[in-house]
């Protein structure tokens, strides 16, 4: 795994320079290109992580899982529409769970599962916070799309400086607590300097892209191909991608059907949040799941 964030850093400020090539516009339409292509992929496979953590054999998997996807679906469609503030303020916390939980659970640190699953929430929270510190306008304009409620930028600072104390203080009572913590100090200040400086330079969308895409999404396909398959090659990743295909090409459809059934520029944001948290809701208990299972095996 370490080998794999020694590239990422390159990759990202090859992401930066992309940027300065590139108007925003071709920015941002390459951005969603990658989120619904590479991105999504990453968690088009939870039907057969599910069959792998369980002991239970399904008769109907595809079928299972494409009804419970367009529920998810239309029950995330339905929030948002609703209640889109409380939609859009638990997509934010299970995302920042989800990030936090894939960077810092194969580092196996010395302390309960309640700590690490704060300091998980926490640890995304900072790196969510910075994205939207570094591109306020366009988060505020997002979220009044989305829930017509006007977010001040004195809010998204006071949030970032607010959960920054917070992970400060639990990364001091871990560091006491955990060796392997110690060790991992620098290098994550690092990536958070990397994360701040390519949020800065990046427009909201295409900063979210370079860190969902190479900073989350290769992770996890790396931790989801060497569960599944025993190790991590070429040959196990095409069969990975093989086996996602139609449960991708199934989300791919569902978005473009939702998409133009409510052909509205108003509503594009609300119906590709709300896409995303149908995929980031099941998909972060089922990574949980995952990370569960993967120690009760090493014990």
């Amino acid at each position: 795994m370490r080998n794999i964030y020694n590239i990422l850093i390159p990759l990202s400020f090859v992401g930066l320079w992309i940027t300065s090539m590139v108007s925003k516009e071709v920015e941002v339409l390459f951005g969603f290109i990658l989120i619904f292509t590479f991105g999504i992929l990453h968690g088009s496979n939870d039907i057969l992580l599910i069959d792998t953590v369980s002991n239970e054999k399904k008769t109907h998997p595809f079928i299972r899982v494409l009804i419970t996807y367009l529920l998810t679906v239309f029950i995330a469609v339905a929030v948002f529409y609703f209640f889109p503030l409380i939609a859009l303020v638990l997509f934010v916390v299970f995302s920042a769970f989800h990030f936090g939980q894939q960077h810092w659970e194969y580092k196996e640190l010395e302390i309960s599962m309640t700590v690490k699953n704060i300091y998980y929430f926490l640890y995304g929270m900072v790196v969510l916070e910075l994205l939207f510190v570094y591109n306020t306008t366009e988060v505020i304009e997002v979220v009044s799309s989305i829930t017509n409620y006007e977010l001040g930028s004195k809010t998204i600072n006071w949030s970032l400086i607010v959960f920054g104390i917070m992970l400060f203080l639990i990364a001091l009572f871990i560091a006491n607590k955990s060796k392997t913590f110690k060790s991992y100090i620098l290098i994550e200040l690092f990536y958070l300097i990397v994360f701040a400086i390519i949020f800065n330079v990046s427009s909201l969308i295409w900063g979210f892209t370079i860190y969902f895409i190479l900073w989350h999404s290769i992770p996890s396909l790396y931790e989801q191909v060497s569960f599944i398959y025993g190790n991590f090659n070429k040959r196990n990743l095409l069969r990975y991608c093989k086996t996602a295909f139609p449960y991708w090409l199934i989300s791919i459809i569902g978005m473009l059907i939702v998409y133009f059934i409510f052909k509205d520029e108003k509503l594009f944001y609300a119906i590709f949040f709300s896409f995303i948290a149908a995929v980031t809701f099941p998909h972060t208990l089922v990574i949980n799941k995952l990370f569960s299972n993967k120690k009760t095996q090493s014990n």
